[in-house]
């Protein structure tokens, strides 16, 4: 390499923050080795929608669908979703669809377990509280971005925390109520407080990957600005689920979840469970962004962001129990609010991600037909953009930083795995630390 642009680039590291010049300098293998932070604001962590842990308790008001189903009736807390082997090997998952369903009342406006299910969700406070369901995939759910900052010398607990949350509910909207999102968005922010309180008073750094990154945004948006210019320091989203939407949103409705699925069960097995979710109808492409483009083709008609309802009707999704057409949230009228905290925006480029699903026969019960565009391989470039220059432009009115870091060819899920992209990652929290 040429001399003089080794020693221009000397120099330029020397410009950064300590914490951040180190880390880059380091060679892979040494990155954490040796290495320890002069200050420490404390991190939350919030992972992706697959990695909480739901435990369940069935008390004496359930009524089982099938026998084997009520034999842990009246026997205390058990864990609902944390292990895919265990619940096939157990021959649960009939029963896992059933006790995972919500219902929705029309009384109180809101989602509820099934009678006789209650749920909670472990490890609130813990970084540890975010686990991925089978062997496949032992580095998601932020394991070893975990693992990194712990080489850095952050502890959970004391440096290193985590918000885990109910995967099958929503955050509140404008007529939407969320009894569970409001309580577990009032746990937050005590979390927030304390973690500061037992770090010297110091703003915390929240890390959220995907839907993750999504409830971070919300919560921070609950709160009141003077509040989060007091105790937050920085936001890192990583490929969060945008309010602008993105089409895997859409394939989930039509041939169930892709991120609940087990391998011996139907591919449908699961999209009753799903569509009882409120979490389901979030992140619908806007359209904002979307426009009248088709995003669902059949031989006899094709559906827009305009058309949900009857898209909904189509599938079948209109059924007892579940949230009526009538009261969906489309994102007709999307407005997008930045939460005018510092902000550091990564997400991966340049993967074919799904822009257009073809069921010409207008049977919803089998595998679409893919159209690609760019994107993370699951959420869509175009919605990514419109929501990043929409963060910059309200944050740059009042001249808050706000960076968009984008990583060719890295994938949604990969973003804290890969170690390109984990380094790059890694070198943003240093600098938010600094």
């Amino acid at each position: 390499m040429n001399t003089a642009f080794l020693g221009l680039l000397q120099l330029l590291l020397l410009l950064l923050p300590p914490s951040l010049r180190d880390y880059l300098w380091a060679a892979p293998s040494d990155h954490g080795v040796g290495q320890q932070l002069q200050v420490y604001h404390p991190i939350i962590l919030s992972a992706g929608i697959s990695c909480p842990v739901l435990e369940a308790r069935l008390t004496d008001a359930y009524t089982p669908s099938l026998p084997r189903c009520g034999e842990l009736k009246g026997k205390g807390w058990f864990p609902l979703w944390n292990s895919k082997q265990d619940l096939v090997d157990h021959d649960y998952v009939s029963c896992f669809e059933e006790q995972m369903s919500l219902v929705f009342d029309p009384v109180t406006n809101d989602y509820r377990n099934r009678p006789g299910v209650e749920t909670r969700v472990p490890g609130f406070g813990s970084a540890y509280g975010f686990s991925y369901k089978d062997d496949s995939c032992p580095f998601c759910c932020n394991v070893k971005l975990r693992d990194e900052l712990e080489t850095l010398g952050y502890r959970d607990g004391d440096t290193l925390f985590g918000a885990p949350y109910d995967i099958r509910h929503a955050p509140p909207q404008p007529g939407h109520p969320s009894k569970v999102y409001s309580d577990y968005f009032a746990r937050v922010k005590d979390l927030v407080q304390n973690a500061s309180a037992m770090n010297g008073n110091k703003p915390v750094i929240f890390i959220g990957h995907s839907f993750g990154g999504k409830l971070i945004l919300d919560f921070v948006n609950s709160t009141p600005l003077p509040w989060r210019k007091k105790f937050i320091k920085h936001l890192v989203l990583l490929s969060p689920t945008p309010p602008t939407g993105f089409m895997e949103v859409v394939t989930n409705l039509a041939s169930g979840p892709s991120c609940i699925h087990f391998d011996a069960a139907p591919h449908l097995a699961l999209r009753t469970m799903w569509w009882s979710f409120a979490s389901s109808l979030l992140s619908l492409p806007s359209p904002m962004v979307f426009a009248h483009e088709p995003l669902i083709v059949t031989k006899h008609r094709n559906y827009s962001a305009y058309h949900y309802p009857d898209f909904l009707a189509a599938v079948g999704f209109s059924m007892e129990g579940m949230l009526p057409s009538t009261k969906l949230a489309l994102p007709t009228n999307l407005s997008v609010e930045a939460p005018m905290v510092p902000t550091t925006y990564l997400s991966g480029v340049g993967i074919q991600t799904i822009k257009q699903v073809v069921f010409w026969d207008g049977d919803f019960d089998v595998y679409p037909e893919n159209v690609y565009g760019d994107g993370d391989g699951v959420v869509n470039w175009n919605s990514v953009l419109v929501f990043a220059n929409e963060l910059k432009r309200q944050h740059s009115s009042e001249n808050i930083l706000f960076k968009f870091i984008k990583i060719p060819n890295v994938t949604h899920s990969e973003i804290a795995i890969q170690d390109n992209s984990l380094k790059i990652i890694m070198a943003e929290i240093l600098e938010a630390n600094s």
